[in-house]
């Protein structure tokens, strides 16, 4: 009896990271970057400000891992944490470095995530909260979609907030205008990686309100919990489009 051949892994590795970090010279650092992704033949965006890092860069394997594992030896960035997904082929035309005033930009510069992260919640944490309809304490779980509106098209959280914003600058005030819907019960915000929802869940916690974010964000909950209490796909801001809950690019993109 014949057995079909092993499937053929992707060759591509695709990593996206972030991590809000103190950097003093951001534009002394991207020279560095900029010369280290270079010369790795890696591809993507490499975002740098006094708040932190934030990339997505693709290529083999070996030259991706090496160059975040060279960036973590910086004892700024020894936390960075990222999140894997493959391709057949990259999704980026080019390689971009550049500075920026925020790493998110959130408009708001007393939230400040590189002085204190927002409590987290874990997939596993939020998977046994919404199987069970509260949090451990009986209470009420609200999720909050804090991506941008065509982003929540492509997919998001059953029964997830979303209040159609169109940049992330417009979250706080979103959030204000329905603080009732918050006020009185657990709060996870969420977003793409978690860097929107880090900002979001201290923004929240600030006006009084129980938030948490999402550790990981969507991709880390695929990466855990996959299809569970998820409709459609993710949006990234790649040539790939969309991810499904197996982290592989939609069909057609």
């Amino acid at each position: 009896m014949s057995t079909a051949p092993a499937p053929v892994p992707a060759a591509v590795l695709n990593v996206a990271a972030y991590l809000f970090t103190r950097i003093d010279d951001p534009a002394g650092l991207r020279d560095v970057l900029r010369a280290r992704a270079g010369e790795a033949g890696l591809k993507g965006t490499i975002l740098l400000a006094e708040e932190g890092v934030n990339l997505f860069l693709a290529g083999p394997a070996g030259a991706v891992r090496g160059f975040v594992d060279a960036l973590r030896a910086d004892a700024r960035f020894a936390a960075l944490q990222t999140k894997e997904s493959w391709s057949d082929t990259v999704p980026f035309g080019k390689l971009l470095v550049k500075v920026k005033s925020e790493i998110i930009r959130m408009d708001r510069p007393e939230v400040r995530p590189q002085d204190g992260r927002a409590p987290a919640v874990t997939p596993a944490t939020l998977r046994r909260w919404l199987d069970r309809g509260t949090d451990d304490e009986g209470r009420e779980v609200v999720l909050v979609d804090t991506r941008n509106a065509f982003e929540v098209d492509y997919g998001t959280f059953a029964g997830a907030r979303d209040w159609r914003i169109e940049r992330f600058t417009q979250f706080p005030d979103a959030a204000d205008s329905h603080r009732d819907e918050l006020e009185g019960k657990t709060v996870v915000s969420f977003c793409t990686g978690g860097i929107r929802c880090e900002k979001a869940a201290l923004h929240l916690r600030a006006e009084g309100l129980d938030a948490y974010q999402l550790e990981g964000g969507i991709l880390g909950w695929f990466a855990e919990q996959g299809a569970a209490h998820w409709d459609g796909d993710c949006f990234v801001f790649d040539e790939r489009e969309a991810l499904d809950p197996a982290l592989a690019a939609r069909a057609g993109s």
